[in-house]
């Protein structure tokens, strides 16, 4: 089992950033994998980010250049950082891991971009 708590949302003028947090409830590197998602109203869950307990990272493509994913092990969160922020990026993100089985989420944070 693994707890997920999201923070970091919130509303931004396009152009502006925000930084996202992931904290998990055990060892990161334990976790196969760890992403961020986002969901639009009307949309389909989207990958943003992941990355893995290698430390491979990987990008959806409407974020590539703009959003960075990192992590500190020592305190078992991961970071979405999003620079650039377009009125498209609006969504609710949600953090997630999977760790062979199981995947799991946390709650999700309101992203809002204005124009």
């Amino acid at each position: 089992q693994v707890q997920l708590v999201e923070s970091g949302g919130g509303l931004v003028q396009a152009g502006g950033s925000l930084r996202l947090s992931c904290a998990a409830s055990l060892n990161i590197l334990s976790i196969n994998q760890m992403g961020w998602y986002r969901q639009a109203p009307g949309n389909q869950r989207e990958l943003v980010a992941r990355i893995t307990s290698g430390g491979t990272t990987g990008y959806g493509d409407s974020v590539k250049g703009r959003f960075t994913i990192s992590r500190d092990i020592a305190e078992n969160t991961v970071f979405l950082q999003m620079n650039s922020l377009k009125p498209e990026d609006t969504a609710v993100y949600y953090c997630n891991a999977y760790r062979s089985p199981y995947g799991y989420w946390g709650q999700g944070t309101q992203v809002t971009v204005s124009s």
